[in-house]
């Protein structure tokens, strides 16, 4: 089911995407509807997850709280019905009835509304206007296919630095249930500790790119800096889960799963900002093959192994904070050496990022 239905609805629907020019340049509200709507969905099921480890839900509980999130989800046709129907006020008839290529740029309104509307949002979230300025600046000749991009130094900076976090944050999700069960974690916590992991993941990637842009724009902050405040803290998030003290688990996943949802917000957005748009899913795609690539080095020939040589137990299990501290700590050494490779990556790219901030 994982391997076909994604693959098969995407087939499915890819017909119905089509490019709507709207009238308005002003549709952060709309996307900041979206967030809203997420950030509702994932605090109603943390809320859930709480009080199901307090309360047994009778069954009419079930359906009343699982009503509630069918309704959440359908939420987002709200927010797109009322974009539409705004927009269909606003477009002249002759933008109505016409079609555009994914890169065209809209040009019915003219440049001195267009100056006053981005005079009026300069003080919103600059999330569309980073993306464009930061693109606007490699020239044509500049946009690198993927060969170019893998004879940069950049490119594997990247790389490294994303095989550190990404690949220790996956090890961590592949074996967090046989950690809080060596360490003596009832079965219901382990199960609520898989579930929350993916709300800190959510949460990490919703907010990595969110703030790196309003702090790129405002500050001058280069994108890669977050990436070592991630690789930093995930370090820390490592340590505590290596300590094994009491409820060492829900702090450390909870640091761990941020910033690892933090990588898979970050890394493509870097891409495309260094090396293009042109060739930006191939280098990205790339790139993300040092998820698996760490994943396996890390949780097989690290934590597995380190594991069985501490097993004991019937049925070759293991518990204690010995089973997983080594392991841990060695983790956290290779997020640490993750920092130093995005430091490195920050120093490289810093005039980029200068330049984008004179464009903004």
């Amino acid at each position: 089911m994982l391997a076909l239905l994604p693959t098969i609805v995407t087939l499915m629907l890819m017909f119905l995407v089509t490019v709507h020019e709207t009238p308005s340049r002003n549709e952060e509200k709309y996307l900041q509807g979206f967030l809203l709507v997420s950030l509702v969905i994932a605090a109603y099921l943390l809320f859930l997850w709480i009080l199901e480890n307090v309360f047994v839900f009778p069954e009419w509980a079930k359906i009343i709280t699982l009503l509630v999130l069918f309704a959440l989800l359908c939420s987002p046709i709200s927010v797109v019905v009322k974009a539409q129907s705004v927009d269909l006020e606003r477009l002249p008839p002759s933008v109505t009835s016409s079609t555009s290529l994914l890169i065209d740029e809209p040009e019915w309104e003219s440049s001195d509304k267009l100056a006053v509307e981005n005079i009026m949002d300069y003080d919103e979230v600059p999330t569309d206007t980073v993306q464009r300025k930061a693109s606007s600046i490699l020239q044509p000749d500049e946009q690198k296919n993927l060969w170019q991009a893998m004879c940069t130094i950049d490119f594997w900076l990247l790389f490294v630095a994303m095989i550190c976090g990404m690949g220790s944050g996956l090890a961590t999700i592949n074996n967090i249930s046989q950690i809080g069960e060596s360490l003596g974690y009832t079965t219901l916590a382990r199960s609520t500790l898989v579930s929350l992991w993916s709300i800190w993941n959510f949460l990490g990637r919703l907010g990595a790119g969110y703030v790196s842009d309003i702090f790129l724009l405002r500050r001058g902050w280069p994108r890669p800096l977050f990436m070592v405040f991630t690789l930093a803290a995930m370090t820390g998030g490592h340590v505590i889960i290596a300590s094994g003290f009491p409820g060492n688990l829900y702090v450390g996943s909870l640091l761990v799963g941020v910033c690892y949802g933090s990588q898979w917000s970050l890394m493509p957005t870097i891409s495309k900002e260094i090396f293009g748009v042109v060739h930006m899913g191939t280098i990205f795609n790339t790139i993300a093959i040092a998820s698996p690539v760490g994943s396996y080095v890390l949780s097989v020939r690290v934590i597995g192994y380190i594991y069985d040589k501490e097993a004991s137990g019937e049925g070759n299990s293991c518990f204690g904070t010995h089973c997983f501290m080594l392991s841990y700590f060695i983790l956290a050494s290779v997020s640490l050496f993750g920092v130093v490779v995005a430091l490195a990556l920050f120093y490289r790219t810093r005039r980029f990022y200068s330049r984008v901030l004179m464009l903004c």
